[in-house]
């Protein structure tokens, strides 16, 4: 089968950008002292066409796949955690479970190829692929087919989801090693510049993950297009969010990027329909190294700098209120005429 990618309009819209600006700069505030708020708070205006934003029914979605890469020690834990993980994201004890509680937002996990079988539960979305992707050493870690029904899934997913914004999320031990392979192909850096110790590999164990994944490159050399690249290094957990994000940007959610691996995913999506990065948040700068030369490569701007590199979507769950406050912000701030406040440049009176 193949993927149909979606449509994906450019959102520029001249006219309402710039009377978007005229509201903030009119504010009773002195020109673009918010800073990067200001334009986040343009942003989703424009994404979601008004001058009102108003952000509803946020919905997180943790996408979860193994790699068959992981066999090969690119990762400090085993791939048992991937379902163990997945078990206290439905518990509700991981960190995503409690930001989104903390932010009321909506949280669903998605089974897209972990290698367990979880008992059905609210909250739980069963796409599973395969037990894992394979390794990418021996051939592909998925094949063409199965690449294409992981977005076809992820996509359908994100259409029946409520609300207007998805924030992103993932769980996969071993997915830094197919975010850096997808980047070094997609971006043309190095492979030693995108990878970096995931989930707390030391020096020497980083420096073996960078020689197996350039292994892994010289392996698929020809995989050069984003789908055969995405094929050829997985994985089904970043496949799903891959179509998800093309789909949300179809409906012109508002799309709230987390760290590395989602940012790979964003990556690929884009690379597919450039409009895309239009639509997106990207909520913070990760600590794994080479998100910093992923965000340039994408000329984002990301909310937070705090050194997290956990994933999950927990990155993203902390930058939601600076979205929430933008739109406030918009809606509710006075301007300086309905609160009689005077201009900077107010001429001077009689007793002044």
């Amino acid at each position: 089968m193949t993927f149909p990618i979606p449509a994906i309009d450019d959102i520029a819209q001249p006219l309402l950008a710039l009377r978007l600006q005229h509201l903030l700069d009119n504010k009773t505030k002195p020109v673009g002292s918010l800073g990067q708020i200001e334009r986040l708070a343009l942003r989703i205006g424009l994404i979601l066409g008004s001058e009102q934003p108003a952000l509803t029914d946020p919905q997180l979605v943790v996408f979860a796949g193994d790699h068959g890469l992981a066999a090969r020690g690119v990762s400090a834990y085993p791939c048992d955690v991937t379902w163990q993980m997945v078990e206290n994201f439905l518990a509700g004890g991981a960190a995503v479970s409690v930001l989104a509680r903390q932010h009321g937002i909506g949280l669903t996990v998605v089974d897209c190829g972990v290698r367990h079988d979880f008992a059905p539960r609210a909250g739980l979305v069963v796409h599973k692929m395969a037990h894992g992707t394979a390794d990418p050493l021996l051939g592909v870690a998925m094949s063409a087919s199965q690449c294409a029904l992981a977005m076809a899934n992820g996509a359908d997913l994100v259409r029946n989801l409520p609300g207007n914004a998805l924030l992103l999320g993932e769980m996969g031990i071993g997915n830094t090693s197919a975010a850096a392979m997808l980047m070094s192909r997609l971006t043309g850096l190095d492979i030693e510049d995108c990878t970096g110790a995931g989930t707390g590999l030391g020096a020497e164990g980083v420096q073996r993950k960078i020689a197996i994944l350039r292994e892994v490159l010289g392996r698929h050399a020809g995989a050069s297009d984003p789908l055969a690249a995405l094929s050829a290094f997985g994985g089904f957990e970043i496949a799903n969010m891959v179509g998800g994000v093309l789909q949300a940007a179809h409906e012109r959610r508002v799309i709230v990027v987390d760290g590395f691996i989602a940012s790979s995913a964003v990556l690929v999506a884009s690379s597919l329909q450039p409009a895309v990065l239009q639509r997106c948040v990207f909520a913070h700068r990760s600590g794994e190294r080479g998100h910093a030369l992923m965000l340039a490569h994408l000329r984002a701007e990301p909310l937070l700098d705090l050194g997290l590199r956990l994933g999950e979507g927990s990155g993203a769950a902390l930058a939601w209120p600076l979205l929430q406050s933008a739109c406030a912000i918009l809606r509710e701030m006075a301007c300086f005429e309905s609160a009689g406040v005077s201009r900077r440049d107010a001429a001077p009176t009689a007793a002044g």
